[in-house]
């Protein structure tokens, strides 16, 4: 990813930290988020990271699965998404949740119990690249989980795709008038990560969520 691509981006998220909270937390979403942390197995005492954790959406449900003896990380590049996650840390007093500014590409932690993303590897470059090395970051046992968003494979919910492909769009930094569909690029990155995912793990989750529209895949780290 380009550097000028990254500080549109950190604008653009940082810009609309307190909106996507908004929908990050609503409770549909709510509800996807929940069965992603479900698929990674957590006990009380585990060490946890979110890589792109954004405003902090998944924290609430990490926290309660690894309860006050474990430990929630959560890396982030862009500071807004950092700031508002931070309110909310905050708001509850969970000491053992901490957040990072860094590069999920290379993150700045090792060896933990599991591992979670949800909504970025589609804006990686190579996503498959990354997820192999988050892969490495997980000890023999720990699960690695990934959530993203693609059209629907599902006929009665098909005439919604064109919506879709409009939201992404216009959501999308530096695509709005670019001819190249973001949505395929979209689910080609997912491609390669989920890809590179089942490769590299075993006891796989492969589901559908919200109509067809969210894809979930989570992996067993061998």
């Amino acid at each position: 990813m380009s550097s000028r691509r990254s500080a549109l981006e950190d604008t653009f998220y940082g810009n609309c930290a307190a909106l996507y909270d908004l929908v990050a937390t609503a409770p549909g979403i709510r509800a996807w988020r929940e069965r992603t942390v479900e698929t990674l197995s957590l006990s009380p005492g585990d060490t946890v990271v979110e890589m792109g954790c954004g405003t902090g959406a998944n924290l609430p449900a990490l926290r309660r699965a690894v309860g006050p003896a474990g430990t929630v990380i959560g890396i982030d590049l862009v500071r807004g998404m950092l700031e508002q996650a931070q309110k909310r840390v905050d708001r509850y007093g969970w000491e053992n949740v901490h957040l990072i500014q860094g590069d999920a590409t290379s993150p700045p932690v090792e060896s933990v119990d599991a591992l979670v993303s949800t909504f970025v590897v589609g804006m990686l470059s190579d996503p498959g690249e990354a997820v192999r090395t988050w892969m490495q970051l997980v000890d023999s046992g720990g699960r690695v989980t990934l959530l993203n968003a693609a059209r629907t494979n599902r006929l009665v919910a098909r005439p919604l795709n064109l919506p879709c492909r409009l939201f992404v769009r216009f959501t999308a930094p530096g695509y709005y008038l670019c001819p190249a569909s973001p949505v395929k690029r979209l689910e080609a990155r997912w491609a390669d990560a989920s890809e590179a995912l089942f490769e590299g793990t075993v006891a796989h989750t492969d589901e559908r969520l919200g109509g067809g529209f969210i894809t979930l895949a989570s992996g067993e780290v061998v």
